[in-house]
């Protein structure tokens, strides 16, 4: 298993390629629309600050997390694009400032909390080392939100071994989460990086996924449609995942139309 200071160092990396790509922003920049309909580069950064407070609670207060979860359950104050309202009277500054402050408090708590140790979250409980490769999947979906609401094209690193992997262990997930059984047939996924081939599941399964990992990470995060990538798909079980794969926590996502970003 990988050291929790090993994550959390590569959360603080992908947190600082986010911040280099935000701090030249003019203030005007903040308002342009990202391809999350009706959210703004605002409220990608707003949701991953209020998200790292909500993480950080539920480290070191689970009763609290606990406690405040239900009581936004009962109030319906759990939506994303509710969250995103409330914090519209903040400024870019303050906005930048609340998140740099937040996440380096959460990395600094996340490096030195045992990986196996458990957490509450908007779902199953995670891991220590599940809940810094969720914080790191976030910024790199949000941040790329960002990018494609400026038109830059980011430079892919290996963190996104950690985004890939959080996509195949929520193949489950994903069908639950539309109450659908979770299948029970294996899927293999053959992912090509520069160094070579990440994969997962046995070699001789039937259903597969193949292709780039950039694709395959788009892919789960909901940031692209399976007809905009480079993914090819081999069999029922696969090509179902694929229609509904989320590496993230909440309400089913609605992702991004056919399209959007031709391949």
């Amino acid at each position: 298993m990988v050291s929790s200071q090993e994550l959390a160092d590569d959360l603080a990396a992908e947190t600082a390629d986010l911040v280099a790509l935000l701090e030249p922003l003019p203030t005007g920049d903040w308002e342009l629309p990202t391809p999350a309909p009706g959210w703004a580069i605002r409220d990608q950064v707003s949701h991953l600050a209020f998200f790292d407070d909500a993480a950080m609670r539920a480290i070191t207060d689970p009763d609290a997390f606990r406690a405040e979860f239900a009581k936004m359950l009962a109030a319906g104050t759990i939506d994303p694009d509710t969250i995103a309202e409330q914090l519209r009277d903040r400024t870019a500054k303050q906005l930048l400032e609340w998140f740099g402050r937040s996440r380096a408090a959460l990395v600094q708590e996340l490096a030195v909390r045992d990986p196996k140790e458990r957490a509450p979250w908007y779902g199953p409980d995670m891991s220590i080392a599940s809940m810094t490769t969720a914080r790191l999947m976030e910024t790199w979906a949000h941040g790329q939100d960002v990018a494609d609401a400026v038109g830059v094209s980011r430079v892919p690193t290996k963190r996104l071994r950690h985004v890939a992997h959080l996509g195949v262990r929520t193949m489950g997930f994903s069908f639950l989460l539309r109450d659908r059984p979770a299948p029970t047939e294996p899927v293999r996924v053959e992912l090509e990086w520069s160094d070579g081939l990440w994969a997962w599941g046995p070699e001789d399964a039937a259903d597969r996924v193949t292709g780039p990992a950039l694709d395959f990470c788009l892919l789960v995060t909901q940031r692209r449609h399976l007809a905009d990538t480079r993914i090819s798909v081999h069999g029922p079980v696969a090509t179902e995942w694929l229609s509904i794969a989320q590496a993230f926590a909440g309400a089913p996502g609605k992702g991004r139309p056919a399209g959007l970003f031709p391949a």
